[in-house]
């Protein structure tokens, strides 16, 4: 990702960009009873509505996104609530191996941010028995939120065929109204690591 873009989601946090969005992804609050415990990651975590949600439910949490502003919103809402989360700032674009913490999780989160190629470095990261919960834009001829350009959803089928080396505990692709009332079209996966 460019400097350019960079500055672009900077601009558009300082904007208030999501600012009422403070709600964890429904996926995630759904799949949580059932969700190893342990250190989480939270990838392109934006202001941190699902890191907040981790931290809050006894989690160590990672999160990481390229915008210092909506990392800098996230910390602020941790101080809040009282809360700990180690707030990353870190390119996926230009190399994700360097750009992803060290050492394994037994949670990854990774929602709305499509990278064609970052499903391989999250598998790696991925301690044994843990878990990748994963919501995506999908392409879809519904009027629904989220980006307008096809560059940033997911054919039908990419996710669930991107996740080698996972097991998967559950997989939809469809309309899904989020919290805040907003129809989006969404791949979701939930799959955990077997070897």
């Amino acid at each position: 990702m460019s400097a350019h873009e960079r500055d672009k989601w900077d601009a558009r946090y300082r904007d208030g960009a999501y600012e009422g969005r403070t709600h964890p992804t429904t996926l995630l609050a759904t799949w949580l009873p059932r969700l190893p415990r342990g250190r989480a990651l939270d990838v392109a975590c934006g202001t941190g509505r699902n890191a907040l949600y981790l931290a809050a439910n006894g989690y160590a949490v990672t999160a990481l996104d390229i915008s210092r502003v909506a990392l800098d919103r996230g910390r602020r809402a941790a101080t809040e609530r009282g809360l700990t989360v180690d707030w990353l700032c870190a390119d996926l674009d230009e190399n994700p191996d360097s750009a992803l913490p060290p050492g394994s999780f037994d949670l990854i989160v990774w929602a709305r941010y499509v990278h064609k190629t970052l499903m391989l470095h999250l598998v790696a990261r991925l301690g044994l028995g843990g878990v990748l919960v994963c919501e995506q834009h999908l392409k879809s001829d519904a009027t629904v939120a989220g980006p307008s350009s096809a560059d940033f959803r997911l054919a039908p089928g990419e996710l669930r065929g991107s996740a080698h080396g996972l097991h998967i505990d559950h997989s939809y692709e469809g309309l899904v109204v989020d919290p805040d009332g907003r129809s989006v079209a969404l791949a979701q996966l939930v799959a955990h690591k077997t070897a």
